[in-house]
């Protein structure tokens, strides 16, 4: 019985846990108001629909510019850096009052890491920028638009190889 209310308390946190820190490729599209989640998946859908009747250089070309997309995590994190260099400079040149904001700045990227948000992430999001995980679905359904999993291989490294192709 001790085993069975064990395994549920466990359950039970796991769920509480998953919540306060849900999974790392969800945790921003979690954050995000869902109207922009939805407009964001339409902007996919159109590209999809766009280069359905494309060419394999025409998706070809798609992919190595959805490989050069910043994502929202690549632009929190360049402003996170920017800020805390500029904090920190303005700290020691004008006055040690600038150091807390340098503080802030750590603390919104590790609410960021931990739970997805950020203050400039809804201002990201209604902009259209999207997570890597939603620029990879596109790419992903570029290349299977380009048959790139139709070919045979024989080892998982073959089969890796294709779905790492630019």
């Amino acid at each position: 019985m001790d085993i069975l209310k064990s395994t549920e308390k466990r359950r039970v946190i796991k769920a509480r846990l998953k919540n306060i820190l849900p999974p790392t490729g969800q945790r921003v599209f979690l954050r995000t108001d869902p109207l922009c989640n939805m407009d964001i998946r339409s902007k996919t859908i159109r590209n999809l629909k766009i280069y359905k009747n494309c060419d394999i250089d025409e998706i070809t070309e798609r992919i190595r510019d959805l490989n050069l997309e910043w994502d929202t995590e690549r632009i929190i994190e360049a402003n996170a850096a920017i800020l805390t260099v500029l904090f920190s400079y303005l700290g020691i040149k004008t006055g040690r009052s600038w150091f807390n904001l340098t503080a802030a700045v750590g603390i919104c990227l590790l609410v960021h890491s931990l739970q997805g948000w950020c203050p400039i992430l809804p201002f990201l999001r209604k902009k259209g920028i999207r997570t890597e995980n939603e620029i990879n679905n596109e790419k992903i359904a570029l290349k299977i638009l380009r048959k790139d999993f139709e070919k045979d291989y024989t080892t998982v490294e073959e089969l890796l190889g294709m779905v790492e192709k630019q």
